[in-house]
């Protein structure tokens, strides 16, 4: 049994989740602990359990494998403490309606995933929550946006789906000064590529249904906090607000997290191979991925992401709209989702569908253009992968023509 884990690096403690004793022996893999409810021996006892953490009363507010889940990805990012949730987007609600109200004013990335935006856009129109939109690349920017009424500061690593890579530690500084607390989406980066909080985020954020889980057969979301204070604030809020994590989901999690450095070493190599292939091809007009030469970013990424550039790809095809439909339809071993971070490759049409809430200004202030794809990398041979991609191309530039 490991005992500490202090210089253990994020590839090593991923396989190594915290294991509860049992009987004086350890099991290998986290057990799943499906009931719902705790029983006591005693009224005192339940109640002293309410106010005592650690302990389990009830799984919404707290069950063993689930708990596992937190302690293991707080301790892969570097944080205090984590809170699972039923999905990406219920641990994005539960940070933005927990740290905002009426009145208040947010900065936020414009490249931002359209689920997050959706949300911004509701609390702007429905609660009166003012929202400014940054580049997430210049610091006098975000300075600039700042008022005494801003309450957060909202980023991504790498932003869905244009693969922009905020400059994290000089934005997230700008706001430290102001008081501003910072969140950040790390989805795409995972903590084996990028741990917001040592840049300074006080909350980092992911959908583990994607790159932690890995396999298609998850939903859920994750939220790490820096300190303790704050994550008993969101903490308070999540409970009422009922986004809880199904035990089961989180076993599964812990299940997929042992194959995140494998999956993720595949993936950004794959990525980057394909990145390049497609920057030479007649039908594509642009291509982004951190690590490919050319890149807005590519210096900042390499700073912030020493370890690979991600899976995913993102480009525009000539053809605009058409070429962009008939791409993702003509895909055989790559599949046609919604989702990212899988052990399959997948593809997607972002304008039609995970930013299908912004309107054409929208778009186009997020770099997303109407024959923009987005490709997440998968664990298969390259060249198969290569060989899928070049025949849909073709059909997408025949169909478009």
């Amino acid at each position: 049994m490991i005992d500490d884990t202090a210089a253990l690096r994020p590839e090593t403690l991923a396989v190594h989740p915290p294991q509860p004793l049992i009987s004086g022996s350890t099991p290998l893999g986290v057990p799943l602990h499906q009931g719902h409810v705790f029983a006591f021996d005693s009224a005192e006892a339940m109640a002293d359990a309410i106010h005592t953490p650690g302990t389990f009363l009830y799984s919404r507010l707290g069950n063993p494998t689930v708990r596992a889940l937190e302690d293991a990805v707080a301790r892969l990012e570097g944080g205090a403490a984590g809170l699972s949730f039923a999905s990406g987007m219920g641990a994005i609600n539960a940070v933005l309606l927990g740290l905002l109200s009426s009145g208040g004013h947010v900065v936020a990335q414009s490249c931002l995933y359209g689920g997050t935006y959706a949300v911004l856009s509701d609390l702007a129109e429905r609660w009166g929550v003012d929202v400014t939109y940054v580049s997430g690349t210049d610091p006098d920017e975000v300075r600039r946006a700042l008022r005494p009424e801003t309450r957060l500061l909202y980023l991504e690593t790498i932003a869905n789906p244009t693969t922009r890579v905020a400059d994290l530690p000089s934005l997230i500084a700008v706001a430290a000064e102001a008081g501003v607390p910072t969140a950040v989406d790390n989805t795409f980066a995972s903590p084996l590529l990028c741990r917001p909080i040592e840049f300074g985020a006080d909350v980092v954020i992911h959908s583990a249904t994607k790159y932690l889980a890995g396999h298609a057969d998850v939903l859920g979301g994750m939220a790490v906090f820096r300190d303790a204070e704050l994550y008993g604030r969101i903490r308070a809020y999540a409970v009422e607000q009922g986004a809880s994590t199904d035990p089961f989901a989180a076993w599964l999690t812990l299940r997929g997290m042992q194959t995140l450095p494998l999956r993720i070493e595949r993936q950004c190599a794959t990525a980057l191979d394909l990145a390049e292939r497609l920057a030479d091809h007649p039908a594509v007009a642009a291509v982004r991925h951190p690590a490919l030469a050319g890149h807005p970013d590519r210096k900042v990424a390499r700073r912030l992401l020493p370890n690979g550039g991600g899976g995913v790809i993102s480009f525009d095809l000539a053809g605009g709209r058409e070429a962009g439909g008939a791409f993702v339809g003509a895909v055989r071993v790559a599949s046609l989702s919604l989702s990212l971070g899988d052990v399959k490759t997948l593809v997607m049409h972002p304008a039609s569908t995970s930013h299908r809430q912004l309107d054409a200004g929208a778009l186009d202030a997020a770099g997303i253009g109407p024959g923009t794809v987005r490709v997440s990398v998968g664990i298969e041979h390259v060249e198969d992968l290569w060989a899928d991609l070049e025949q849909a191309l073709e059909r997408a530039a025949s169909g478009a023509a």
